[in-house]
């Protein structure tokens, strides 16, 4: 990551209250800081500066654009933590594919784990993988690639990305792991569009959105 070079857009707020800001995370956004002083600029630091009180409940990978919910209180952290822990958080992401993904819905039950010698990559590995279980709907066919929906049922390390991969449709950009004219974009073609979660205050349930900036 000597390249990080994070982009300099202005925080993207989609929803703040006493309990929780939710905002729409550029792609090439580290969620935390790396090690080194060198990778210290993330989201969490800008939400910070806006918002003082802010805590990390769940993250996107550096590539990832999209929604990622942040707590304002201590309360509000354990809340939405038990929430993405229980898998009651519902996810809804974009991608571009390569080739022709069929059949139009599907689902791919992979266990997934890091790989070691090559981290931070992950893997499937039916031996030591922990389950990992991801929705699809196809949106679009068109240009040898597909638009599709995906609905991760659990948040495994590059879930999505392996998933896909996994199926022979690899998301376009992708820098760990597509490789050719598939690697040739401008981004990874990855975003958190919608999070549906419960209010840490009273319980009521709340959607929020980012239109995919592709």
């Amino acid at each position: 990551m000597s390249d990080y070079a994070p982009p300099d857009t202005p925080l993207d707020v989609i929803h703040e209250d006493h309990e929780i800001v939710v905002v729409n995370k550029p792609s090439g956004l580290l969620s935390v800081p790396g090690k080194g002083p060198h990778l210290a600029d993330c989201l969490i630091a800008r939400v910070q500066e806006v918002f003082p009180t802010a805590l990390l409940v769940h993250r996107l990978d550096r590539d990832t654009s999209g929604v990622m919910v942040f707590a304002l209180t201590p309360h509000a952290q354990r809340h939405l933590g038990l929430q993405f822990e229980k898998r009651q958080v519902k996810k809804i992401y974009v991608a571009r594919v390569e080739g022709r993904l069929e059949p139009k819905t599907g689902t791919v039950d992979l266990p997934l784990i890091v790989d070691w010698p090559n981290r931070p990559l992950q893997k499937v590995c039916h031996e030591t993988g922990k389950p990992a279980q991801t929705d699809w709907r196809v949106q679009r066919h068109g240009n040898g690639e597909t638009r599709v929906r995906l609905f991760p049922k659990t948040g495994r390390s590059h879930q999505l990305r392996v998933h896909m991969l996994a199926l022979g449709h690899v998301i376009l950009g992708d820098p760990l792991y597509a490789e050719g004219e598939a690697r040739e974009q401008e981004r990874l073609m990855l975003h958190s569009e919608e999070l549906r979660l419960r209010h840490p205050d009273g319980g009521e349930g709340m959607k929020f959105r980012a239109k995919a900036p592709f």
